[in-house]
């Protein structure tokens, strides 16, 4: 089969096309022809060796990828062969190996595809689709909220829109560029702002009239998590899912006392240790695409030998919604 595979820590460039052999399940695994594999920030992060979070850096070499959809072709040991055949998502976890033709998965991973959802759309919706409902379970919406959401454009940004728009808030997505901002305006925000411009804060603004925001759910961190702090009115929530612009949000108690206003993190600890688990999530988020409630939005579906190109596109910003290699 072919596969990425990476040799040493460093750039886009680290990550080439080889043939290999092809792996096959040990017991309680089984081995999935991958029809889709997902593209994560955090893939990039650890190509470059950065650490994140409490698991240790892979051993090299290695193949990324910890996201697949396909179909199983192989069972191992103690696992219901009933499964062979069948169109199934899983989150790899730390093993990886999800950028190749063939990947092999716990089986106790494994979601069957419903009916009418595609491999991208499954393989978006089972860990930014999971990590979007956190997320919403943090920031508890309701149709009362005037909400900013930043990086709106993004995997997780164009779901939040959707379930926000849902429910009734009104919602400002800000994204970094007109296409982007168009794209939101697409999906139902009740207005969109390009952050990459000076004064977009004042467009907010404009946009919300004589209401309060309510709720900042900030995607990038840095200046413009700060900026979408200080849009919030008292009794405001800022939730923060992500570091884009590759800084967290500053802020400090005397923000939280002066201004009125909860912030709260998503994700780290709060997602890794939730109750429950994540495949309640990773199973809500299924429905919810089969339902027709979010609709993933896949803004590049490229060759599995353009894993470089992904990467470098994906650390530059200049993806929209989930991107997606196909083997």
């Amino acid at each position: 089969m072919q596969a990425i595979r990476q040799r040493a820590f460093g750039g886009p460039e680290e990550l080439r096309i080889e043939d290999v052999e092809d792996p096959h399940p040990h017991d309680g695994q089984v081995r999935v022809r991958v029809a889709a594999a997902g593209v994560h920030l955090l893939d990039t992060v650890i190509r470059r060796g950065l650490r994140r979070g409490p698991l240790p850096l892979p051993r090299l070499p290695m193949t990324p990828g910890r996201e697949v959809a396909g179909v199983v072709d192989e069972s191992g040991d103690g696992v219901d062969p009933g499964w062979v055949g069948r169109s199934v998502v899983a989150d790899l976890g730390a093993a990886s190996g999800g950028y190749a033709e063939l990947a092999l998965a716990r089986a106790e991973s494994l979601h069957a595809v419903p009916q009418g959802v595609t491999a991208d759309q499954a393989v978006a919706m089972i860990g930014t689709g999971r990590t979007t409902l956190a997320i919403l379970e943090v920031a508890a919406p309701t149709p009362d909220d005037v909400a900013v959401v930043t990086a709106a454009a993004g995997g997780i940004g164009t779901l939040l829109v959707q379930a926000l728009c849902d429910i009734g808030a009104m919602v400002v997505g800000a994204a970094g560029g007109g296409e982007k901002a168009a794209l939101v305006r697409r999906l139902g925000a009740t207005a969109a702002v390009d952050y990459s411009l000076q004064g977009w804060q004042d467009a907010v603004r404009a946009a919300v009239g004589d209401r309060s925001v309510t709720l900042a759910l900030d995607g990038v961190g840095g200046e413009i998590g700060r900026a979408a702090l200080e849009l919030l009115g008292v009794g405001g929530r800022l939730v923060m899912f992500g570091t884009a612009g590759g800084r967290p949000t500053e802020l400090s108690a005397n923000d939280l006392y002066q201004r009125g206003i909860t912030a709260s993190a998503a994700i780290g600890a709060r997602i890794l240790e939730r109750p429950g688990g994540l495949r309640p999530l990773e199973e809500k988020a299924l429905r919810s695409v089969a339902d027709g409630r979010l609709v993933p939005v896949v803004g590049q579906a490229l060759p599995l030998a353009d894993a470089p190109a992904a990467h470098a596109a994906v650390e530059s910003r200049a993806t929209t919604g989930k991107t997606v290699l196909l083997p």
